[in-house]
């Protein structure tokens, strides 16, 4: 071993350890949350003194706790916690410190109630887990933040909430990646995969885009324009695009991460002429301009062209030192995937023809989905 090797060794092992180490406090913080929350609940429910303190009982504990951090905030959080995840007793009972058995067995002992068994709390759970195929409680509480707790149980639909958590664990998402997916409509729209698992990993790709392709979706939806089906056959470009824009938060949400608004109708004068670009993006991961041309009508080879032409433009006359070549995505209403490749084979410029639709898939065929992914 010289010295190079030995300041690796040691970087790579505090680095390592230091991993756990958080991992296993945000464990230990989690367990804690979910018993705050337990003891609460079984206190509302069997507490020999309940009655005196009724609603105000969360700011009486708070104030008889006297601890930092444990407030009327995170009890509220806690109880609400435990409510939606019974079946972490299961493992919660497995991993916890002696000390923290001995309470709970106080607990029992003293009189709280029938329900303020172990015993009894871990068959409810199970009884719970007959109702719907949930993920194993060690997975969900070895790969899942209190943090990320608190966004889940705002999710009303146990399949929906399921399939969040599927994807948390399965792409390690953030917070705040999190959020922006479930604001997304991440769950509605992965009922047109068919495929969970290829699902999963262009949601990832999304998230992380290494590569243009990364950054293009193959379907968008535009659901949140509330357009009525007999009406969606109507629209013309102009007025999708202004409703478009004119929810503009939502349809940067829908393109994906990375993506900032730069113009709509983009005038650019190509010889003697001036073109009209529908819409102008820069992608600040990927340092590049794209042109955004959207169609209400099925894919033909002479949209390519046109968008063709603007991305040459954009890459002689707009293109700064430091960014990289402009791409073009062309959003139709439907498309021949065989018509789509011969017409863009051999194309210098990246083009990207994508779905775009109005409606999103049933519940039914979501549920089914998920399901069958948690069997398997």
């Amino acid at each position: 071993m010289n010295f190079e090797q030995l300041a690796t060794i040691i970087a790579d092992t505090h680095q390592r350890l230091q991993q756990s180490a958080v991992k296993a406090v945000n464990q230990c913080q989690t367990m804690r949350n979910w018993l705050i929350g337990f003891y609460i609940v079984e206190f509302e429910q069997n507490g020999e003194d309940r009655a005196k303190y009724g609603e105000f009982l969360l700011k009486n504990l708070e104030q008889k706790v006297n601890l930092k951090g444990l407030n009327i905030t995170l009890f509220k959080r806690s109880r609400v916690f435990y409510m939606v995840y019974p079946q972490l007793a299961t493992v919660i009972k497995t991993i916890l410190p002696p000390t923290g058995a001995s309470t709970m067995h106080l607990l029992e002992m003293q009189g709280l109630g029938k329900s303020a068994s172990l015993m009894h709390l871990l068959q409810n759970a199970e009884n719970k887990q007959d109702i719907v195929n949930t993920i194993e409680p060690q997975k969900l509480l070895s790969s899942i933040s209190f943090t990320h707790f608190i966004e889940l149980v705002k999710i009303d639909n146990p399949i929906k909430r399921m399939y969040y958590e599927m994807l948390t664990i399965q792409t390690g998402l953030s917070v705040r990646e999190l959020k922006r997916q479930i604001g997304a409509l991440s769950y509605e729209r992965v009922g047109l995969s068919g495929n969970m698992e290829n699902a999963l990993a262009a949601i990832q790709q999304k998230i992380h885009p290494q590569t243009v392709t990364d950054a293009v979706k193959d379907d968008y939806f535009f659901e949140f324009l509330n357009i009525p089906q007999q009406r969606a056959s109507l629209l013309k470009e102009k007025e999708l695009e202004t409703l478009l824009l004119d929810h503009l938060r939502d349809f940067i949400i829908e393109l994906g991460n990375g993506f900032c608004f730069e113009a709509r109708q983009k005038r650019i004068l190509i010889g003697d002429e001036f073109y009209f670009i529908d819409m102008v993006f820069y992608h600040r991961i990927l340092k590049c301009h794209i042109l955004c041309e959207l169609k209400v009508d099925t894919f033909n080879h002479a949209h390519v062209s046109q968008l063709y032409s603007y991305l040459n433009y954009y890459k002689a006359e707009v293109m700064e030192p430091g960014d990289n070549p402009p791409i073009g995505i062309l959003l139709v209403t439907d498309k021949n995937d065989a018509l789509v490749r011969y017409t863009t084979t051999g194309l210098d410029e990246q083009i990207f023809v994508s779905k775009y639709q109005l409606q999103l898939p049933t519940e039914q065929q979501l549920k089914e989905l998920i399901l069958k992914t948690i069997r398997q």
